[in-house]
């Protein structure tokens, strides 16, 4: 079995084709592949949001502002993951596709018409309130400390089928990187393609992590 977690932000047009890209070759595989997608959202990537839109990082108003909306964003798509996986990645691909592609304005209207549109609207606004969605996201970024994720869209990947001890993380993981993920799927991990530093990992059932670039 295959494991793969990609760090996105959810409102990220660069993350939204990585996502797809990663979607075409998990679907035309023959590797059995989990797969989450998970909300990233740290100082590096409202950065990154910033200088993408020419406003400075050191400008706190727009800073802060910009954080707001993407931890909301990400409370939205954790309120939908409760529905499924799979509602919740199409929700995240519908949202990412109207702000970042149709360049619409992030509101509460056009997140109820996405969720509406992808799956219980009355059971997604409920789930939206819990204070589970605040404690899975929080959980997620734990998880992205943990593998010391720092920057969006980035993936790690483990392969268990090669019966490695060890997770690979691959950065600036753009939709032109998914041939390095296929690589690490199809190939021993020892023998992919790329430098590795090793980083030890603690959280069960990820022993070691190794960054390949």
């Amino acid at each position: 079995m295959i494991e793969i977690y990609l760090f996105v932000n959810p409102l990220s047009e660069r993350c939204f084709s990585t996502e797809k890209s990663l979607l075409d070759f998990i679907k035309n595989t023959q590797h059995r592949i989990q797969f989450r997608f998970v909300p990233l959202l740290n100082l590096r990537t409202v950065a990154q949001m910033l200088e993408k839109q020419g406003i400075s990082s050191k400008d706190i108003h727009e800073r802060n502002k910009l954080s707001q909306l993407l931890y909301s964003a990400a409370l939205d798509y954790k309120a939908m993951e409760l529905q499924g996986k799979k509602k919740g990645q199409e929700f995240l691909l519908e949202l990412q596709h109207e702000v970042a592609i149709d360049h619409q304005s992030y509101s509460e209207d056009l997140v109820k018409k996405i969720a509406k549109k992808v799956g219980n609207l009355e059971m997604f606004l409920e789930d939206r309130r819990s204070s589970l969605v605040a404690e899975t996201f929080q959980a997620d970024q734990q998880m992205a400390q943990e593998m010391n994720i720092k920057t969006h869209p980035s993936a790690v990947v483990f392969n268990y089928e090669c019966e490695c001890d060890f997770g690979v993380l691959v950065e600036d993981c753009c939709k032109e990187r998914i041939e390095t993920i296929a690589a690490l799927c199809n190939e021993d991990q020892n023998h992919a393609t790329g430098t590795y530093r090793e980083k030890p990992f603690t959280r069960d059932p990820f022993k070691h992590l190794h960054l390949v670039q």
